[in-house]
């Protein structure tokens, strides 16, 4: 259906109205600065964990190719989501953009094969090969979801959120100093730079303009940036060597299994659907969809085998897992735009960036104490929402005792791996991720707990929010 209003998309949307509901099609010049809007609601989610994980892996060579896939891969994703073929897909605007939930696991997967000697080529090829395999978990989970409710509940959901957010502080925290091995590792400078970005991203979140909040992020890595350019930190003589275009080859570093590392990324492929759903619920609020029915029970389905199918695709681009990406739900809500056709000019823009890996190499200059400094909040603001869950799921006795035991053994291996040194070495590696653990604990403390009698049965959520909560009284 056309719609020939003449409003601007970026207009403020109504409490009650929306400019373009979700099967109109805006004029191209409304849509494209709709679309624009999401890419930069987006950009900075979908690359940061890309460049943590070749900071932090000592990856660098890779890191613009990677960049450039990363882009590549969440435009063919969220061009899947809304455009919805066959089974596969939400029609909703839902853009796809790499998780922040996998970082923790992958690190210790990297660790696990460049601690056997493995090459760069040896380590990626691992961890796409294992991405690979386990996006087949959460396939496979999209199927037999509502009757996966009992076991995977929010308490479960909250407390694994809450020990990503938690795992990945140190990441920030050692970032913001300067970086692992960092000769000035905690100057005044590093640890300057690194309070520039997160005050100003402080600041504009606090301001009333919707657009300036929304580009908080961007404008703090962009400031702090030209201040490390400033003071002689970014240096661009290599850009000259990175190539025109990036040309997306499958598994262009190989493709190597293995368990020690699978396990822990499986475990994170029954988590992320519980939040994907949570998200799609939101958005189908928000474009004034039904969120009960058997329409909206499809679009959950649908939309969690989408970001299985997308993640298990991102592998074979050389891509880290995707799931769906909140904040762009608050997009639609400032623009007044939910079309779907939106987020085909999304998909668009997000390709061709990825064509190019000139940003890429530019993004890899950026100083650890630039990137510390935002992903401080984003990882902190991941905690927050495990223990937002947390909240309204109820601590009564026995889901405080599940919480704090598993919080407690996730956090305990991390700040004392050699506890468990005496252990075979594959059992090590798998515990030894504080997510595993914690998720492992969490998921057989739910089962054999018996509720207490004045406790109901937590609802399904992936954030807390009430709207999310809505997926349990449908998928029950």
């Amino acid at each position: 259906m056309t719609d020939t209003r003449n409003a601007t998309a970026s207009a403020p949307a109504g409490n009650n109205e929306l400019i373009y509901q979700l099967h109109d099609t805006p004029p191209a010049a409304a849509a494209a600065f709709a679309a624009l809007q999401h890419v930069l609601a987006s950009f900075v989610g979908i690359i940061t964990p890309t460049l943590i994980v070749g900071g932090v892996l000592g990856l660098g060579a890779y890191i613009p190719y990677l960049v450039s896939m990363a882009l590549f891969v969440s435009g063919l994703g969220t061009f899947i989501q809304a455009k919805k073929i066959g089974p596969v897909g939400s029609g909703l605007l839902c853009l796809q953009g790499t998780s922040f939930a996998f970082l923790s696991v992958i690190l210790s997967a990297g660790f696990i094969v460049k601690g056997r000697g493995g090459s760069p080529e040896d380590i990626l090829g691992t961890i796409f090969g294992v991405c690979f395999c386990a996006a087949f978990v959460e396939i496979a989970f999209s199927q037999v979801i509502i009757k996966l409710r009992k076991v995977i509940t929010p308490v479960v959901t909250g407390t694994i959120i809450c020990l990503i957010g938690l795992s990945l502080v140190k990441v920030a925290m050692t970032d913001m100093a300067g970086g692992f091995g960092a000769e000035d590792l905690g100057s005044l400078h590093n640890l300057g730079l690194a309070a520039l970005v997160l005050t100003t991203i402080i600041l504009l979140n606090r301001a009333k303009s919707p657009m300036l909040r929304l580009s908080a992020v961007v404008i703090g890595l962009t400031l702090g940036f030209l201040a490390a350019w400033y003071t002689g930190m970014v240096d661009f003589a290599n850009m000259a060597q990175v190539p025109l275009v990036s040309v997306p080859v499958p598994f262009k570093y190989g493709f190597h299994f293995d368990w020690v590392a699978f396990v822990p990324v499986a475990v994170i492929f029954l988590i992320t659907p519980l939040e994907t759903s949570g998200d799609l619920t939101a958005n189908s609020m928000i474009s004034r969809q039904p969120v009960s029915g058997p329409l909206y029970l499809s679009r959950i389905k649908s939309g969690v085998l989408a970001d299985g199918i997308n993640s298990a695709m991102a592998a074979l681009f050389n891509s880290l897992p995707m799931t769906t990406f909140s904040q762009n739900n608050g997009v639609i809500q400032l623009t007044g735009v939910a079309s779907r056709h939106v987020a085909f000019y999304i998909a668009g823009i997000l390709v061709l960036l990825g064509l190019f890996p000139q940003i890429g190499a530019v993004l890899q200059l950026m100083p650890k104490p630039v990137l510390g400094g935002a992903t401080l909040i984003m990882f902190g603001t991941v905690a927050v929402a495990g223990i937002k869950i947390l909240s309204e799921a109820g601590l009564g006795r026995r889901n405080m005792l599940i919480v704090s035991i598993s919080i407690g053994l996730g956090l305990g291996v991390a700040g004392v791996p050699e506890a468990l040194s005496q252990m075979p070495e594959a059992l090590k590696n798998i515990f030894g991720s504080p997510i595993t653990i914690g998720a492992f604990a969490a998921i057989l403390l739910n089962i054999l707990m018996p509720e207490e009698a004045n406790e109901e049965l937590p609802e399904l959520a992936a954030d807390g929010s009430q709207a999310q909560s809505k997926v349990s009284s449908e998928l029950g």
